[in-house]
């Protein structure tokens, strides 16, 4: 049987993109709609990444304005049609990030997105950003019965990208990332520019990147215990 690649699954909203000025605002028009006063971006940024459920009940909580589930369950819809409208008015990917991905798929790695965000909403997100090619797999909430930090989210995802699950690594900005790699058995390498309000190396990555730039030493840097089978090239 033909040695399977090894891959590298990211993360979405504060890993490979910079989304929260998108999702901040979406979540603001809720706000004040409902007569609620706006969220300042960089104090709203740590509420992100843990889907769209999870961003409103936060918000709403920051203003003293906790929810109900039906309240809930309409908010979200609302949101969702708000933001798939403007999904990428100021979204970016972060500085580096398609380059990175270019020198990872030159080397024979598979490419992934696990992410908690929708899976439709991602492909849209990654299409507008012209990286969607890029990816072997896009998985996202609705793609598998379970979602992020259960480690099968990760296992089918690697699965879907037909990679090798002994030398896969996540890529990823928060606890929720870390927790499902562990659980999993991969590796990771976390960013420190993400959506968090605990700095990441609380939570013990085997590997913390300022820069996409320092992404490749800080996979090949696993190559003895990852890719003894298929040695990394330039």
């Amino acid at each position: 049987m033909a040695t399977r690649a090894p891959v590298l699954i990211f993360d979405l909203d504060g890993t490979l993109a910079d989304t929260a000025h998108d999702l901040i605002g979406a979540l603001n028009v809720l706000l004040m709609r409902e007569g609620l006063a706006p969220l300042a971006l960089e104090a709203a940024r740590p509420l992100v990444g843990g889907g769209a459920r999870a961003l409103i009940e936060r918000g709403f909580a920051r203003r003293g304005e906790p929810l109900e589930p039906l309240r809930a369950d309409a908010l979200v819809r609302d949101f969702l049609m708000h933001y798939e409208a403007h999904i990428a008015d100021e979204s970016r990917l972060f500085p580096g990030a398609l380059a990175a991905l270019d020198r990872f798929r030159a080397a024979g790695f598979r490419l992934a997105v696990c992410t908690n965000k929708s899976e439709g909403l991602a492909r849209l997100l990654l299409q507008k950003l012209s990286a969607a090619d890029r990816f072997a797999a896009i998985c996202g909430r609705g793609s598998f019965p379970m979602h992020k930090p259960d480690p099968r989210t990760l296992w089918l995802t690697i699965e879907a990208a037909d990679g090798d699950p002994r030398r896969a690594v996540m890529v990823g900005d928060s606890k929720t990332d870390i927790d499902t790699a562990r659980a999993a058995g991969a590796p990771t390498v976390a960013v420190d520019f993400g959506y968090t309000d605990t700095p990441v190396a609380a939570f013990s990555p085997d590997r913390i990147i300022s820069h996409f730039d320092e992404l490749w030493d800080a996979v090949t840097s696993l190559e003895d215990a990852l890719f003894s089978e298929a040695p990394l090239t330039t």
